[in-house]
């Protein structure tokens, strides 16, 4: 009899919030498919050298110039280098960047975001920092500030690691404003929703009222902002490399492929095909992974 019991109320028991959410994604094709390839690209670039152990730097001149074999799968350069093992270092950098500078912007866009909508006094001042921020022409700036601060963070930190503070740092600086203006937006609504001002007439100090039920309620937004952000910043970062401004010649990541690439785009058209197509179908994959945190997170479409 106990054991009926037990069984009538496991299946009667309420499914939890974040089965809900999972049972939401599952069903976007597009989102399941995005962020199954997604983590096949984070695995192949994080796991793939070591199991594909060439060395990326390696020349051998007698190899150069080949098309795919079994030696080579995606065949070498001008130098003999594999390029199956550079696509899958190259791909580490550029990854690591798109990353790093979505968190980075995800952090200034939120808390100015919530600064602005939870703060009346903030709000003018903050937003329009904002809008003078997007009224900037962002790839003459992203062009100037490299140039002015490559040099002293290479003699500081090194060709490789000076380069990636400063690229993520950038990238991060210049794209937070479309996250605090949806944050703000949000926040502006929840902040009169009935049970913040029940928390604000007990005297919940403001920091826990924001934590407690702002920052919960502006999840989505949030996490559709950090997909959004991965994708700008892995095109921004392969741009910048893609006009020789990135990373230094001998250490590859995918935009420095494609620069490397373009002398002999008639001659060998897959050396450009192979990172372009790892740029794009990444991108691709992150943005329909937004599309279904989105839909998944937001509680009103949850559940139709």
């Amino acid at each position: 009899m106990s054991d009926v019991t037990t069984s009538i109320t496991l299946q009667s028991a309420p499914s939890s919030q974040w089965r809900d959410i999972w049972d939401q994604f599952k069903t976007h094709k597009g989102a399941l498919f995005g962020a199954i390839f997604f983590l096949f690209i984070m695995g192949a670039v994080f796991l793939g050298p070591f199991v594909w152990t060439i060395d990326p730097q390696y020349i051998d001149i007698l190899s150069r110039d080949q098309g795919m074999s079994l030696a080579h799968p995606m065949g070498t350069d001008q130098l003999g280098r594999d390029t199956l093992a550079r696509i899958l270092v190259g791909g580490q950098t550029t990854v690591a960047v798109g990353i790093t500078a979505m968190l980075l912007s995800l952090i200034l866009g939120t808390l100015v975001g919530v600064l602005a909508g939870f703060v009346k006094w903030l709000d003018g001042p903050l937003m329009r920092l904002t809008d003078l921020f997007l009224a900037l022409p962002i790839l003459p700036l992203l062009l100037v500030i490299i140039l002015l601060f490559r040099d002293p963070l290479r003699a500081a930190f090194g060709p490789e690691t000076g380069i990636f503070i400063l690229i993520v740092f950038v990238i991060g600086i210049t794209s937070w404003m479309q996250a605090a203006r949806i944050v703000r937006g949000d926040v502006l609504t929840i902040k009169e929703r009935e049970f913040v001002l029940a928390a604000k007439s007990i005297g919940t100090p403001s920091s826990r009222i924001i934590l407690r039920h702002i920052l919960p309620n502006v999840l989505s937004p949030i996490m559709v902002s950090a997909t959004i952000g991965i994708a700008n910043a892995i095109i921004t970062e392969s741009a910048l490399s893609f006009l020789g401004l990135g990373f230094p010649s001998d250490f590859p990541t995918w935009g420095r492929l494609l620069f490397d690439a373009t002398d002999y785009l008639q001659s060998f058209p897959e050396r450009v095909l192979w990172p372009g197509v790892a740029i794009s179908f990444t991108v691709l994959s992150v943005n329909y992974l937004g599309d279904g945190l989105r839909d998944a997170l937001d509680p009103r479409i949850r559940g139709r």
